[in-house]
């Protein structure tokens, strides 16, 4: 368990229950920093910021003096016990499953034991799940369901077994005395809730709070146990509060410190533990503090002691950021800061969110300057009894919009209707809408503040998760930012925000299509590099799925890639593309998702628009989108440009060489692109770079061949159709609009081969030809230079090429060895001395380490550190 006073003066915080669970040894822990909190005030600023804000001390003289008498001996008369008050007193929480087994409750017992204030009040909640059974007592004996005895004994075996594990002796016997006694209450209150089949609200709340009584009765007497002097408070007889609504009180502070002085005159002692949840109105009537009131009856009591703290007691180590079922994983660790010392928190400190509520929209020109609408408006919110979650109004005045819980909005909107009626008919109102399956997404914080960029960021992640947002409300206090989102979003939405922020690692969930070559060296290298990514960079690669062309495999978590080549045959289903892409992005717990195309296939670069257009980022080396025809090319590109979503295809021209990426920056920082010159095809390099002194072409063609450089047809690497396809995408990059059919390409192959009917039978063949290209190397042998198979883009006259050229023995082409790429830009800053680009332009593994790099590149982009 950890103990975190963060909680109540955190509101975006949610707190977790699942501690004591695994009996995990107690911590405590300050929210701000991994420090023990149990300092005075003055010693630790830090601290001190996570503290219920009432309960701070006055510094007054008067304050002084009163917390020094309660240093003094008082008259032990139980009828003139005065009630010390100040920084004597720490209040502590402990929640239902911190209290939910005997061993629990005698963890409980030891964490009070162990703190050394001189004074301790403990507020406690019921027993896990004990609340639930209560309700569902209620509910089955107005429903008539006979099962509400069986129930209610169930009810009382959970505490019966739990008394004879804790306590013994004349404490047993008197909490079993008790525990009997309520039981038969209960049962005859319950017989009369099942003859008149129906619980009022009083009878309903005095059933509920028996369970934090029982509590704090077995916690108490497990303490005097221990030879601590120990009372319990039945908070009823203590903490007044005025009902303001179905789901909220508020206390009546005066009247609650009048009572709680007069009942410790009666029960004086340094440990008291005390129900949660629980109280009484006005008129004496048991009431609650509604769910989860447990926290708000600590920050009460606090208030009224005037702690020196109200410590949250919860069992993980941790106050989470969101809600833990939806962002799961959270990590307790020192402030990062930076060279100078100084923290580096987020801005943010945590997400909340509020699902089924519906949003409703009135409009309507004639709202402008029209004084009172929107009191008319919340007037009728207010008769139907509906709560508010959010309002929202533009400065235009033309439409007012607010959240309300889904199951009140049609009670909302049918008054609505009938106040507005008249106005609706005349025109002055154009609608009173009602927007269903909504979900509330708020972004707290007290560093948002006055913090430029905090709203920018939020809503730049929720563009890239490709989120739609309806609604945004901001107070101006700057703490808070509100949006609402529909409901089957909002969990993908939270995510992307909360990657966004650096509070969780940005995740993407991954198909990878084409297991081949490139895709298997690929899952390889994501394989190998998945620990280092999460741990040091934030970043989360989730692969979803893998298909082929015949076989698929899917993963609801994530495949194992250590062995994703056995998991294929043993769990791979038929390849369907259409249920492969529904897998992958219809995860709604990842924000965000890329498809990676490692495939050569057209039709598979088909779909890219229809990806894109569905915020599904796609990463590919395949070259059919970008020199497909260029209608379709022109199409995608636009797309690219008016949405978030990302098209990354770095590997298409140089596999990992940065040749895009290059271009595109001259591009964008207003260069201006004379002429791309280049040998693309690592193939060529390396038989060109060969095909010297008495060595035959065919000879050449052979060896690339046997040391796997060509495709399996040599044929299609000596067409020049690859390096085509390379130049007009740079072409088209460039701002060129050509077609494949526009370039003249000059091939390798013989014409009389190209019809040959193997890749065999073209081999065998290829030597008759030797002597032409023997002849050409001569001749240029003869000049003092060398053959290069290169691809041109001459943008001055907007036209490309693919050919066999001639270079110098000095210039940077005829220097290449092996499979190297090379590639110069002459433009108008790189003129007289052309930008170069050289490495190796070929191979599974340099060409899957650009596609990764893309893939990181768009992790960049989506809000990982970079």
């Amino acid at each position: 368990m950890a103990s975190l006073s963060s909680a109540i003066s955190n509101p975006g915080h949610i707190l977790s229950p699942n501690a004591l669970a695994h009996d995990v040894k107690p911590k405590k822990i300050c929210y701000s920093q991994c420090h023990a909190f149990f300092l005075p005030p003055h010693r630790s600023t830090t601290c001190r910021m996570g503290f219920v804000s009432g309960l701070e001390r006055k510094k007054t003289l008067k304050s002084q003096i009163f917390a020094s008498v309660t240093d003094t001996p008082v008259n032990t008369s139980p009828e003139k016990v005065q009630l010390p008050k100040g920084d004597t007193w720490s209040v502590h929480k402990f929640g239902g499953t911190c209290m939910g087994s005997s061993e629990r409750i005698k963890n409980v017992a030891k964490i009070v034991l162990s703190d050394d204030s001189e004074r301790k009040f403990i507020v406690v909640s019921a027993m896990s799940k004990v609340t639930d059974m209560m309700y569902d007592l209620i509910y089955k004996a107005q429903s008539r369901d006979d099962s509400y005895l069986s129930a209610l004994d169930a009810v009382l075996e959970k505490h019966r077994s739990t008394a004879f594990d804790l306590l013994d002796g004349d404490e047993l016997g008197s909490f079993l005395a008790q525990l009997n006694h309520d039981i038969s209450n209960l049962k005859a209150m319950l017989r009369a809730i099942y003859i008149a089949g129906h619980a009022t609200e009083s009878f309903t709340d005095f059933v509920v709070g028996h369970g934090e009584l029982w509590s704090a009765q077995m916690l108490s007497c497990v303490v005097r146990k221990n030879g601590v002097d120990c009372n319990w408070m039945d908070t009823r007889e203590v903490l007044i509060v005025n009902p303001t609504s179905s789901n909220q009180v508020d206390p009546d502070f005066k009247e609650s410190e009048e009572r709680l002085e007069k009942w410790y005159s009666k029960n004086p002692s340094k440990t008291i533990v005390a129900t949660g949840f629980i109280a009484s109105t006005p008129q004496n009537i048991p009431t609650t503090l509604k769910r989860d009131g447990s926290d708000f009856s600590a920050a009460i009591m606090g208030a009224l002691f005037k702690a020196r703290q109200v410590t949250i007691w919860t069992d993980v180590d941790g106050v989470y950021s969101a809600d833990p079922r939806k962002v799961p994983g959270t990590k307790i660790c020192r402030s990062t800061e930076d060279e100078d010392g100084q923290g580096l928190e987020s801005f943010v400190k945590g997400f909340a969110t509020i699902d089924n509520l519906a949003i409703v929209n009135v409009e309507g020109t004639g709202m402008a300057g029209v004084p009172g609408t929107a009191s008319a408006i919340f007037s009728a919110v207010k008769d139907v009894g509906a709560n508010v979650i959010m309002i929202s109004q533009a400065s235009s005045e033309h439409s007012v919009c607010f959240a309300v819980p889904e199951k009140e909005v049609n009670a909302v909107s049918e008054l609505l209707q009938s106040r507005f009626r008249e106005a609706l008919n005349a025109g002055r109102l154009s609608q009173v809408q009602v927007i269903p399956n909504c979900s509330i997404l708020a972004a707290v914080g007290q560093k948002m503040a006055s913090t430029p960029g905090v709203s920018a960021t939020l809503f730049n992640a929720l563009a890239k998760a490709n989120i739609n947002v309806r609604a945004i409300a901001q107070g101006c206090s700057e703490y808070n930012i509100t949006v609402v989102v529909k409901r089957e979003d909002c969990i993908r939405a939270l995510r992307a925000v909360h990657s966004r922020f650096y509070l969780s690692r940005t995740t993407i969930a991954m198909g990878i299509i084409g297991p081949g070559l490139i895709g298997g060296t690929l899952l390889d290298q994501l394989r190998d590099q998945t620990a280092t990514l999460k741990e040091e960079f934030n970043i989360d690669l989730r692969v979803m799925g893998i298909t082929g062309s015949r076989t698929m495999l899917l993963s609801e978590a994530g495949i194992d890639l250590s062995r994703w080549k056995e998991l294929q045959k043993e769990k791979g289903v038929v390849a369907d593309m259409e249920k492969f892409v529904q897998h992958i992005h219809g995860n709604h717990f990842i924000p965000n998702t890329v498809l990676v195309d490692c495939t050569a296939d057209s039709s598979i670069a088909s779909h890219y628009y229809d990806w894109l257009r569905k915020g599904i980022h796609v990463v590919t080396p395949n070259k059919k989108a970008n020199s497909g025809p260029l209608d379709q090319y022109l199409k995608l590109r636009a797309l690219q440009r008016q949405s978030y979503t990302h098209y990354f295809y770095e590997a298409t021209v140089g596999a990992g060489l940065p040749i895009i990426n290059t271009l595109q920056g001259l591009l964008e920082t207003g260069d201006k692109i004379l002429r791309i010159e280049g040998i693309f095809s690592g193939t060529l390099s390396y038989i060109f770079n060969n095909f010297i002194g008495r060595r035959t072409f065919s000879e050449v063609v052979a060896e690339a061949k046997q040391a796997g450089y060509t495709e399996p047809d040599p044929r299609d690497d000596l067409s020049g159709t690859d390096v085509c396809r390379k130049v007009i995408i740079l072409a088209r990059e460039s701002g060129l609009k050509l077609e494949l059919s526009d370039i003249p390409v000059e091939s390798l192959v013989p014409e009389p081969l190209k019809d040959s009917a193997s890749a065999e039978e073209f081999m065998q063949k290829l030597p008759q030809f030797d002597h032409d290209l023997a002849k050409k190397r001569q001749i240029a042998e003869d000049a003092g230079q060398v053959l290069r198979y290169v691809g041109v883009v001459d943008m001055v006259n907007q036209e490309g090429a693919v050919k066999l050229q001639t270079y110098k023995n000095d210039h940077p082409f005829a220097q290449l060895s092996g499979a190297d790429n090379i590639i110069a830009f002459t433009t108008t800053r790189y003129k007289d001395q052309p930008l170069i680009v050289r490495g190796p332009g070929a191979g599974a593994e340099v060409t899957a380490g650009g596609v990764f790099s893309d893939i990181l590149r768009l992790a960049s982009y989506l809000g990982a550190p970079s």
